[in-house]
C-alpha cells in the first residue's frame, strides 16, 4: 500500500510556489482522494478475507478441543469397560492407547489452530487500524478539498477585481470626472439663464397688461364725456 506516498503527494497541494508551475492543487487533491478510496476498498476486502480466516481458525480451535476431549473420554470408557470385564484388558489397552495417540495428534492440531487464530486476530487488528486511518485521511482531505475550492473561487474573484483595478488609469479617471463636473456646471448655468429669460418675459407681459388696462379706462372716460356732450346720456 502506497498510502504515505499518496498522502505526501496530496500534501504537496499546499505548496503553492511549487504547484504554480506544476499541477493544479485541486486536481491533485481530487486524484489523491480517488487513490485513497481505491486503497480503502482493497483494505476492506483484505480485512474481510482475514476475518474469515480468523473465524475459521476459532472454529478449528473449538473443533480440535472437542475432539481431544472426546478421545480422552473414549480412552477412559474403554478402560472402564475392561475393568468391568466387558472387554479384554489387552484389547482395551490397545484401543485406549490408540485413542490417546489420536488425542495427542489432535492436541497438536489444536495448538497450531490457536497459533493461527492469534496471528489472524493480530492481522485483523492491524487491518482495522489501517482502514480507520484511511477513513480519517479521506475525511480530512475531502474537507481540505472543499476548503481549496472555496479559496480558489475567492482568489479567482479577487484576482479579476484586482486586475480590473490595476488596468484603470487614475489620471484619466480624474480628468474624466473633471470634464463631467464642468459639463454639469455648464448645464446648471444654462438652466439658470433660461429661468431668468422666462422670468423677464413674464414681467414684460405683466407690464404690458397694466398699460393696456390703463388705456382702456381712459377710452371709457372719453366715451362717457362725448356721450354727455351729445346729450346721449340716459
Amino acid at each position: 500500500m502506497n498510502l504515505f506516498k499518496r498522502l505526501f503527494k496530496i500534501g504537496q497541494a499546499e505548496a503553492n510556489a511549487a504547484l504554480d508551475s506544476m499541477e493544479d492543487p485541486i486536481k491533485m487533491t481530487e486524484q489523491g482522494i480517488r487513490d485513497l478510496k481505491i486503497d480503502l476498498e482493497k483494505s476492506l476486502e483484505s480485512l474481510a478475507q482475514v476475518k474469515a480466516l480468523a473465524i475459521r481458525a476459532k472454529n478449528d480451535v473449538e473443533e480440535f478441543s472437542s475432539k481431544a476431549n472426546d478421545y480422552q473420554q473414549k480412552a477412559m470408557l474403554i478402560l472402564t469397560k475392561a475393568k468391568n470385564g466387558e472387554i479384554a484388558i489387552e484389547e482395551a489397552d490397545k484401543l485406549a492407547k490408540q485413542a490417546l495417540v489420536r488425542k495427542e495428534e489432535t492436541n497438536q492440531q489444536l495448538e497450531n489452530a490457536k497459533s493461527e487464530s492469534e496471528s489472524f486476530d493480530e492481522s485483523v487488528a492491524k487491518l482495522e487500524s489501517s482502514v480507520q486511518e484511511i477513513k480519517n485521511s479521506l475525511k480530512k482531505w475531502e474537507n481540505e478539498l472543499r476548503t481549496l475550492k472555496a479559496r480558489h473561487k475567492v482568489a479567482k474573484a479577487t484576482k479579476s477585481l484586482n486586475k480590473e483595478m490595476a488596468e484603470i488609469d487614475s489620471s484619466s479617471t480624474v480628468a474624466m470626472l473633471e470634464r463631467m463636473k464642468s459639463k454639469i456646471e455648464q448645464e446648471e448655468a444654462l438652466a439658470d439663464a433660461y429661468g431668468n429669460i422666462a422670468k423677464e418675459n413674464k414681467t414684460f407681459e405683466q407690464k404690458l397688461d397694466e398699460l393696456t388696462n390703463t388705456t382702456e379706462q381712459s377710452a371709457d372716460d372719453d366715451l362717457a364725456a362725448l356721450k354727455k356732450e351729445m346729450g346721449l346720456n340716459d
